[in-house]
């Protein structure tokens, strides 16, 4: 094949996706869940995805919903528009700090190890962030609220092997 046509494949396999995230603990900390909704419009492709786990926070499951989602993706340098009603995530990349963080090692700031995973990932793809505002009838936002609270609730948590009192 021609260069070319190898780029032309990959556009044409490389369809906008469109992710939902959302993070919940039962207390912060206490047990926790994310829920995250995946869509490929032009292929009429959704998935959804959740998980509690035993002893975490509301900020951790925020970000693990994005960066489970984002290592999902098979397809390299794919268009991503997130979809999340944390200022914690949306804030930290679309105004950069987590770069100036990452500079300095993440000296003083939480959750050093997922934002380390995050940005691993994240160099991967392009990806737009954008703030919904949380219960207010997103009906994707609600469905993922939905799912990390059933994933919290859950009988089948498991260990949060990065958090730690």
């Amino acid at each position: 094949f021609s260069q070319g046509y190898r780029i032309a494949i990959n556009i044409i396999m490389n369809k906008p996706i469109t992710i939902y995230t959302d993070g919940s603990s039962i207390g912060n900390p206490g047990p926790g869940g994310y829920g995250i909704v995946m869509l490929i419009e032009e292929e009429d492709y959704k998935k959804e995805f959740s998980q509690g786990f035993k002893l975490t926070t509301n900020n951790r499951m925020e970000l693990l919903a994005v960066i489970i989602a984002l290592e999902k993706i098979k397809i390299k340098n794919s268009n991503v528009t997130i979809f999340t009603d944390s200022k914690y995530v949306s804030d930290a990349v679309e105004k950069g700090w987590v770069f100036d963080w990452e500079k300095k090692n993440f000296k003083n700031k939480k959750n050093p190890d997922l934002w380390m995973r995050f940005l691993n990932i994240y160099k991967e793809h392009t990806i737009k962030f954008h703030w919904v505002k949380g219960h207010s009838n997103d009906f994707y936002n609600d469905r993922c609220d939905l799912l990390a609270n059933n994933a919290a609730k859950s009988s089948n948590l498991i260990e949060d092997s990065g958090y730690n009192n």
